[in-house]
């Protein structure tokens, strides 16, 4: 377990800070004139884009010598993609002050897809560049 956290601390800090914000109750912060229309959703995409870059991190770093296999792409893309939904149905079921949305579940699988595409072309980048 504490080898886990080594790796995967800032991952699971990140995802609580994620669940937080995705509960709170942000009154009428989103009808502020700070903020463009689809502001939320960016910001969906970029909390998932983080995850995933975190998560992938944790699982390269933790691996001699470091690679990152498709099948780790696909699990982790599962696992953000139920993390998202499960989001979604707790908006839905228990957080009524918040909106459960389709969209923002689109929101967080692109920025989910953004950052296993960033995180394979870098590790496919430094495996080219050790040729």
């Amino acid at each position: 377990m504490k080898l886990f956290l080594k790796y995967h601390g800032l991952t699971i800090l990140w995802a609580l800070f994620v669940f937080i914000m995705c509960s709170a109750d942000l009154g009428d912060v989103g009808d502020s004139p700070m903020f463009f229309a689809g502001f939320d959703k960016l910001t969906h995409t970029g909390f998932f884009f983080t995850l995933i870059v975190l998560f992938c991190n944790g699982i390269i770093r933790q691996q001699k010598p470091r690679s990152f296999s498709y099948k780790q792409a696909v699990l982790v893309t599962i696992v953000a993609i139920f993390f998202g939904g499960l989001i979604e149905i707790l908006q839905l079921t228990i957080f009524t002050w918040r909106s459960a949305d389709w969209s923002d579940m689109f929101a967080d699988t692109l920025g989910t897809c953004m950052g296993i595409f960033s995180v394979m072309v870098t590790m496919g980048a430094i495996g080219y560049g050790k040729k």
